[in-house]
């Protein structure tokens, strides 16, 4: 039996040592938690944006339990059937054994899956004995814990943040909630019925969206902690989400045409011949990248003055050139470090629970920072501060941001902030902190900065955040694309790719020239255009023995636009011609991230949510609200299919007018992916 009581509008229950509270938190949205604990922990995580706790009601069911004399208890919320608690358009209920059920506009999006024998409420499979929210104790405290719904037939899912998969409807998948290289957990996720989902835990974890049910597991954690929402629309579910977890900032000028990067300039001279031979071609570049080891050490966190004599003359010609910099910083520390010893003695590292403490191994015995530790991002800041950011580096680029581990055996390592298995997520949060946090102190009111990883709400603190060190395959081009939807559903609209992939082995393969040019057509409409990658062959020889060279540190192959042959050239010069005269478009785009959480790059339904095809077409997207963008995703491919939802559109490179509301076959050439303007 539930004991219901009220406190400061949130409905609380107690039921065999548990205690649940459910409280309105935003616009049509519940926070729900629950724990076994006497108390819960105090952490808001994601949930970091003030919200309007003020417009709830609560009322109750009629009393079914007696007293001793057989007549109906009269006292408030003790003995009651059940409790309802309403804020605007949601409403969740509690029965007398404590079951969730949660409804928009008095419709079921979501109920706690149940099987249990209490004699009126689990009519299946009731011998199982399988509780709605389980805890099991782990040995000192925490308990894994796993919280299940019933399965919603028909029901579509989209968000949670990036996995290398071709499916953008996660109905049916099992998603690890764990950083990795090229995998990005953003537990948020948005329902076709009207509803999105964030599991507001950063443990590691993992979640099961099955046939049969749904199971949100952590690992390690004190209490339950979610957020639900109600929307008519994705549009409407992600503006409430985002009015909690914080939106996009304003993106300041100069980052919307072209980032040039590979890997990697090895030195001051090979940079500024680059950004040269562009402005000799009269080719705009906004941002040219500085890769990793131009340093000593990892950790170090400066210019190795052999190849950098001068880094604040080299960034000085680059703005009067009107380019911005990008300047790599890695969360590991060699052993042999300037820093190590005085970050370890401090605590300032992630810590090991057995075994060695390395956490790293690429080129160096490494541990990694700990960035959880308040006093570490002060450590961290102050030496790239006076040897970057005092230099004028325009932005942070913050690699390994997951962190990338030599293994990832989460119950290995431990954090200021608490065993790895329940915080490990938030990792790259706190790790683009450093830099964020600290540029806004310094006066710097539009910070961006690139990382390969993010959590739920790092859309406030200006994560550019790309899809990792991906594959040069025409299946990874897929998978970006279903990865580059869902992370806009996820609420981070920031988000880019390594153009052609990271990893190729042969830069003159004319597979992966074809390769290349679809994804830069690809790349051209979304929010940001970046060429980068690891290019083979790498017969490239070293500076001197300190360079690595033959192969153990290398640098790629050129990786310029016109590094590809005269054909290829000129189509990523028209592609970015094309892309810098939307510019008035884009910049728009970016304010309707900035201003109610919209996604830039767009699922179909995003703009059209009452079209049941575009529900179901996941090859194609919106950027912004207009343009209708079909890449071009097999290779040898000269035309392809394209849904166009019902209206009128424009055929961007002929100006053709076509009426909507069916399928057309597009043509497709090397130089051409098909794009459409909605006019009507």
């Amino acid at each position: 039996m539930m004991i219901f009581t009220e406190e400061n509008g949130a409905l609380k229950a107690f039921r065999g040592g548990e205690l649940l509270l459910i409280e309105p938190w935003g616009r049509d949205s519940f926070r729900v938690r629950a724990t076994r604990y006497p108390a819960f922990s105090g952490k808001n995580w994601a949930l970091t944006e003030s919200a309007d706790r003020g417009n709830a009601s609560i009322t109750y069911a009629q009393a079914v339990q007696v007293n001793g004399t057989g007549t109906a208890r009269d006292c408030p919320g003790i003995g009651e059937k059940e409790a309802v608690i309403t804020n605007g358009r949601i409403k969740a209920t509690v029965n007398r054994v404590g079951i969730l059920s949660f409804y928009r506009d008095d419709r079921l999006i979501l109920q706690e899956h149940f099987r249990f024998y209490d004699g009126t409420i689990s009519k299946e499979s009731r011998c199982l004995k399988l509780p709605a929210r389980e805890y099991r104790a782990h040995v000192g405290g925490a308990y894994r814990i796993t919280q299940r719904f019933e399965a919603n037939p028909g029901e579509k899912l989209f968000g949670m943040g990036q996995y290398q998969q071709p499916c953008t409807d996660l109905k049916g998948c099992t998603l690890d909630l764990e950083q990795r290289n090229s995998q990005i957990t953003v537990p948020f996720a948005v329902s076709n019925l009207g509803y999105g989902f964030l599991w507001n835990n950063p443990a590691v974890g993992r979640v099961v969206f099955g046939n049969n049910r749904t199971e949100w597991v952590a690992e390690a954690a004190e209490e339950i902690d979610y957020w639900i929402t109600a929307g008519e629309t994705p549009r409407e579910i992600l503006r409430n989400y985002t009015e909690v977890t914080g939106r996009a900032p304003m993106l300041p000028d100069g980052y919307l045409g072209l980032w040039q990067s590979k890997l990697r300039y090895r030195t001051q001279e090979e940079v500024l011949s680059v950004a040269h031979a562009y402005q000799d071609k009269g080719i705009p570049l906004d941002v040219i990248v500085i890769d990793f080891f131009h340093w000593t050490l990892q950790g170090d966190w400066k210019f190795d003055k052999e190849y950098w004599p001068d880094p604040k003359a080299m960034i000085d010609e680059l703005h009067q050139m009107g380019i911005k910099v990008v300047v790599s910083v890695w969360p590991s520390v060699d052993k042999k470090s300037e820093n190590f010893y005085e970050m370890d003695a401090k605590g300032l590292l992630i810590r090991t629970e057995r075994g060695s403490n390395q956490t790293y191994d690429y080129q160096g015995d490494c541990v990694e920072i700990d960035p959880t530790n308040p006093e570490t991002r002060k450590y961290v800041w102050e030496i790239c501060k006076r040897n970057y950011y005092d230099l004028g580096v325009d932005v942070f680029w913050l690699d390994n941001s997951e962190p990338d581990y030599v293994t990832y055996d989460f119950d290995n390592y431990r954090y200021w902030l608490g065993p790895a298995l329940s915080c490990s997520n938030i990792y790259p949060q706190f790790y683009s902190r450093i830099f964020y946090d600290n540029e806004i102190a310094e006066g710097n009111a539009n910070p961006v900065n690139l990382l390969r990883s993010c959590w739920a709400g790092s859309q406030k603190y200006a994560n550019v955040v790309w899809s990792g060190d991906v594959p040069s395959t025409w299946e990874a081009l897929r998978d970006q694309l279903s990865a580059g939807i869902n992370m806009g559903l996820a609420g981070i609209p920031w988000w880019t790719t390594d153009i052609g992939g990271f990893m190729t082995d042969d830069v003159d393969d004319p597979d992966f020239r074809e390769l290349l040019i679809r994804w830069y057509e690809f790349a051209a409409f979304t929010a940001f255009l970046r060429m980068h990658g690891d290019r083979g062959p790498y017969n490239i020889p070293p500076l001197d023995n300190r360079d690595w060279g033959g192969g153990y540190l290398h640098t790629g192959q050129p990786n310029e636009l016109w590094s590809y042959g005269e054909e290829n050239f000129r189509i990523m010069k028209k592609y970015l011609d094309l892309r810098l005269s939307l510019k008035p478009e884009l910049e728009q785009i970016f304010a309707e991230a900035h201003e109610d959480g919209s996604p830039i790059l767009r699922a179909m339904f995003y703009e059209f949510p009452q079209d049941e095809k575009a529900w179901e077409t996941y090859d194609q997207f919106m950027l912004g609200s207009k343009l209708l963008v079909a890449p071009v995703l097999y290779p040898g491919m000269t035309k392809r299919k394209v849904y166009l939802p019902a209206g009128e559109w424009e055929n961007l490179h002929t100006g053709e007018k076509v009426n909507g509301g069916c399928v057309i076959t597009a043509e497709a050439p090397l130089d051409i992916i098909p794009v459409f303007r909605r006019l009507a």
